[in-house]
């Protein structure tokens, strides 16, 4: 790896930075609390960024950049980190954004994680899924779900990951990681093989079309727990999405499938701290219960998921809104970006008031 990006790698760290954005001509950026700042760097040229990002490419990767003209991959910088990295052509030159991950997983309690994820990652059978927009943490959760079953079952973990991010090293489990083009030649092939391998939980990285979904139910169904995530907004969101990754003639059967495999859905949203330190977590739990499995299995009683999530508490259950109005009495998140990040900001608004919620007087702010 060249030094250069060496140096660009350590500014990410010593910023407390999330992502690298690197493009030819243009100033590296970094990303911090969900904002990109510039770096005091030049930008590089065409030729020096190509030549920076192919240092840190294994041959098999710069083979699959220069045919496909994309890639994604891990790299471990000594003494700095890892990250994830896809790299990217636009107009007709190289670039890349680098994500920093974690050389250990955290637990998921440091997350702000309510305690019913904890029991979702223990299912000991049953599909979960982890889901949100991109940047909001989702590898990290699944990664400290996946070693809360390292830490605690003697099972055997298999993951399937494109790249391979948080390296999960055996405590009570077995952890057999896998990656795409490196260890496997494509998710067909790997999903084919897992079933042979013994696996008691098995981590998908991302269910992105029907062939993966239909591979993660198979599994579920025959008694596996199955973690994975999607890009979708909610629970009613994610639903739908995973049926409508099938034909029409299909969804009936995928929804029974859903509604007698799917333990939960763990939605989550990144919104900024009060205090400007950072962001937290807001997270949106459904754990299966009758009325959850009857809401996903029922075309015509998806729409009550969020009424569902509402009235579940006893079960662990809670919606986005309900999660914003408790980190707002606590002081951690602001009404106003409460508001902005609110699933229905209105009914957000009548919560607060119906809690008694006043704000601060202009001068107090």
């Amino acid at each position: 790896m060249e030094s250069a990006l060496r140096d660009l790698l350590q500014q990410v760290v010593t910023l407390d930075a999330s992502d690298l954005h690197l493009r030819a001509g243009a100033v590296p950026k970094v990303r911090r609390s969900g904002a990109l700042e510039p770096l005091p760097v030049p930008a590089a040229g065409p030729d020096d960024l190509a030549r920076m990002l192919a240092s840190a490419m294994t041959p098999d990767v710069l083979a699959t950049f220069e045919r496909d003209l994309e890639a994604d991959f891990a790299i471990a910088a000594e003494g700095i980190g890892r990250f994830r990295v896809n790299a990217f052509r636009s107009r007709g030159a190289v670039g890349a954004v680098l994500r920093r991950i974690g050389e250990d997983p955290l637990p998921l309690d440091a997350l702000g994680m309510p305690e019913a994820v904890g029991r979702l990652a223990l299912r000991p059978r049953g599909l979960v899924l982890v889901t949100g927009p991109t940047g909001s943490g989702k590898s990290t959760t699944l990664s400290a779900m996946v070693d809360l079953v390292n830490r605690t079952r003697p099972v055997h973990v298999l993951t399937l990951e494109d790249p391979i991010e948080v390296v999960h090293h055996d405590k009570q489990a077995t952890v057999t990681q896998r990656e795409l083009g490196s260890d496997t030649r494509d998710w067909s092939s790997a999903l084919r093989a897992a079933m042979r391998q013994d696996p008691d939980v098995i981590l998908i990285g991302e269910l992105r079309d029907a062939e993966t979904v239909r591979a993660a139910l198979s599994a579920a169904e025959t008694g596996h727990a199955v973690l994975s995530s999607m890009h979708t907004t909610d629970a009613r969101e994610t639903v739908l999405r995973l049926v409508e990754f099938f034909p029409s003639h299909e969804q009936p059967r995928v929804r029974a499938a859903l509604g007698a495999s799917l333990e939960g859905v763990v939605c989550q949203r990144l919104v900024p701290r009060a205090d400007g330190a950072g962001r937290v977590c807001v997270v949106e739990v459904g754990v299966r219960d009758a009325r959850f499995a009857e809401a996903v299995a029922d075309p015509d009683k998806t729409h009550d998921l969020p009424e569902v999530l509402a009235e579940g508490s006893w079960s662990g259950m809670q919606t986005f809104d309900q999660h914003l109005l408790a980190l707002v009495q606590a002081g951690t998140v602001d009404v106003r970006t409460a508001t902005m990040a609110a699933s229905n900001p209105h009914d957000f608004g009548v919560m607060l008031r119906r809690t008694g919620w006043t704000p601060a007087p202009e001068g107090a702010r």
